[in-house]
C-alpha cells in the first residue's frame, strides 16, 4: 500500500522545538522532491520547504527561513523537518507532498515550492504554537 504518512506534530509552547517526520511505505522516496506544506484555519495552503531530489537543493518560505531545516534520509524513506523558534503564526496543520518534477523559475533558478505539482500527500499533523 502506498502511503506518506507525517508525525511529530503536537502542541508546544513559543520559541520551541519541533521535529516532524514524513515516512513513505509501498514505494521508495529517492526520486521524488518532498515538499512541507502547511494550512491554518481559513487561509491556503502554502509551502514551508521543499527539498529535491537529485542534488539537495532546498527552498524556504521567507517566514520561516532560519528556524525551519528539511532532510531527507533515504536509507529510512523519510523526510524531516525540524522547526526551531516555533511562533504561534507557525500553528497550522503540516502535511507532507511528492512531486516527480523539481520546479525552479526565473534567471536565478530559484525553486518552487508550490502545492501546485506535488500530487501525493499525507493525513497532515497539527502543530499547535501557544503558551
Amino acid at each position: 500500500q502506498v502511503q506518506l504518512v507525517e508525525s511529530g506534530g503536537g502542541l508546544v509552547q513559543p520559541g520551541g522545538s519541533l521535529r516532524l517526520s514524513c515516512a513513505a511505505s509501498g514505494f521508495t522516496l529517492d526520486y521524488y522532491a518532498i515538499g512541507w506544506f502547511r494550512q491554518a484555519p481559513g487561509k491556503e495552503r502554502e509551502g514551508v520547504s521543499c527539498i529535491s531530489s537529485s542534488d539537495g537543493s532546498t527552498y524556504y518560505a521567507d517566514s520561516v527561513k532560519g528556524r525551519f531545516t528539511i532532510s531527507r534520509d533515504n536509507a529510512k524513506n523519510t523526510v524531516y523537518l525540524q522547526m526551531n523558534s516555533l511562533k504561534p503564526e507557525d500553528t497550522a496543520v503540516y502535511y507532507c507532498a511528492t512531486a516527480v518534477q523539481w520546479v525552479v523559475a526565473g534567471p536565478d533558478l530559484t525553486p518552487v515550492c508550490s502545492p501546485v505539482g506535488y500530487d501525493y500527500w499525507g493525513q497532515g499533523t497539527q502543530v499547535t504554537v501557544s503558551s
